[in-house]
């Protein structure tokens, strides 16, 4: 029987460092996450609520599976991330119209609000990533990040 290796000399670690794409992945996650955090802060958004309400604003109304589907996250994340803003009124969900079986999310009018004082910080946000990053550099990162998202949706 062969001896399966288990341990991980440090020049192995490293370059697992280099190489591993959720490593890399969730370091420029927590990067990013943390410059859109202090530019939005004056809107009493975190970039997480920001992306759900813009999500929720582009289907208003929308259903809670087609949208835990179009952010790829399954519905307990979505309902435990839907609550602070349901609990600021910024949301409501509830049955919806059509199927009262099925909950959908709309965005209050303070929501909409929130998302107009919001929507300028995130374009400082945004033009802070493009001068570092460059233009062309961003929309290849933006065009592989969606290539991965699609590769790897649920069938």
């Amino acid at each position: 029987m062969t001896e399966i290796e288990t341990s991980c000399d440090p020049q192995q670690c490293r370059e697992i460092g280099e190489r591993c794409a959720v490593l890399n992945l969730r370091k420029a996650a927590r990067l990013m996450t943390r410059l859109y955090e202090e530019t939005m802060k004056p809107a009493g958004l975190l970039p997480t609520q920001f992306s759900l309400m813009v999500a929720i604003r582009a289907m208003d109304p929308v259903r809670m599976s087609q949208l835990a589907a179009v952010l790829a996250m399954d519905r307990t994340t979505l309902t435990r991330n839907l609550r602070p803003l349901e609990r600021q009124g910024l949301v409501t969900t509830g049955p919806a119209a059509e199927d009262r079986r099925t909950r959908e999310v709309r965005l209050t009018p303070e929501g909409q609000a929130r998302l107009a004082l919001a929507l300028p910080l995130w374009r400082q946000a945004q033009t802070r990533v493009a001068e570092r990053l460059g233009e062309a550099r961003l929309s290849r990162l933006l065009a592989d990040l969606q290539a991965v998202a699609t590769t790897f949706l649920p069938e």
